[in-house]
C-alpha cells in the first residue's frame, strides 16, 4: 500500500465519483488515498477512460530517490521530463498551450 494523490481539471462528473469510490476528496479535483498497486493501476485505467479533454496528474509514494513517481494525462503546460533519472516538471511555451 502506499499514498496516492490526484488531482483533476476539466473532468466529467463521472470521473469525479469514481474516484470518490476509492479516494478522499480533499478539495475540489483533489483525491488522496492508501492503495495498493493493482487498484492504482485500475484507477489511471478509469482515469484514461473517462477523462475526455480534462488533465490529470497521479502521483503515489515509491522507495526512489525522490521518494514519489507521477504520470499525466492530457494537455497540460506542465510535461514531465527524466533528467538522469529523476522524473522533473518542465514548461510549454505560452504559445504552445
Amino acid at each position: 500500500m502506499s499514498m496516492l494523490v490526484v488531482v483533476t481539471e476539466s473532468v466529467p462528473f463521472r470521473l469525479r465519483g469514481r474516484l470518490a469510490v476509492w479516494l478522499l476528496e480533499v478539495r475540489a479535483g483533489v483525491y488522496v488515498g492508501d492503495v495498493s498497486k493493482r487498484i492504482r493501476e485500475m484507477i489511471w485505467e478509469q482515469i484514461t477512460e473517462l477523462a475526455e479533454q480534462g488533465n490529470v496528474v497521479m502521483a503515489w509514494a515509491t522507495n526512489s530517490e525522490s521518494g514519489f513517481e507521477f504520470q499525466t494525462y492530457g494537455q497540460n503546460r506542465r510535461m514531465p521530463v527524466d533528467l538522469d533519472g529523476l522524473r522533473l516538471v518542465s514548461f510549454y511555451p505560452v504559445e504552445n498551450q
